[in-house]
């Protein structure tokens, strides 16, 4: 889905740093950047590799983008889609953004005035936490647990 509203953010922080370099996929956007290359879509593989190249990822709160991110260990900004802006169709991304930031795993942008003061603050910033592509052994063997119905049984779980 399009969102201009972070296009246009990224759109006037590069035009105000033009020796940074920018790229951008911005879907099928009615705002169309002028300072910075993009492209509506990319296929899983590219978006991957531009993930893996980039110093910073700014992005929606999505949670495609934000694993893909953190399993690359970028910095990573996000400007959550709003539901009262029609953005998306509730504010499940503010939620996201939230936990993540709280889990110190992303900084979230209140607003683009906060997103262009954020990118300032986060050009040197070249370290992020890095997640694994698959759930630990730890985190497996619990939820197989529960399944069978041993959860709660002398772990210290507690069973709703």
């Amino acid at each position: 889905m399009p969102f201009d509203r972070l296009v246009r953010a990224v759109d006037e922080w590069a035009g105000a740093h033009p020796g940074r370099e920018v790229f951008g996929q911005i879907a099928a956007a009615p705002y169309r950047p002028r300072s910075f290359p993009f492209v509506e879509a990319l296929p899983s593989q590219e978006f991957r590799r531009r993930i893996e190249a980039a110093h910073l990822v700014v992005s929606h709160a999505g949670m495609g983008t934000i694993l893909t991110a953190l399993e690359a260990g970028k910095p990573l900004l996000v400007l959550p889609r709003l539901g009262r802006l029609g953005e998306t169709r509730n504010d499940h991304q503010v939620a996201t953004a939230r936990w993540f930031a709280e889990a110190g795993l992303l900084t979230a942008a209140e607003d683009e005035q906060d997103l262009l003061t954020q990118l300032d603050r986060m050009q040197e910033q070249a370290v992020a936490p890095r997640i694994g592509h698959a759930a630990s052994a730890e985190l497996l063997g619990r939820l197989q647990g529960f399944l069978r119905g041993e959860a709660g049984r002398g772990s210290g779980d507690v069973v709703a």
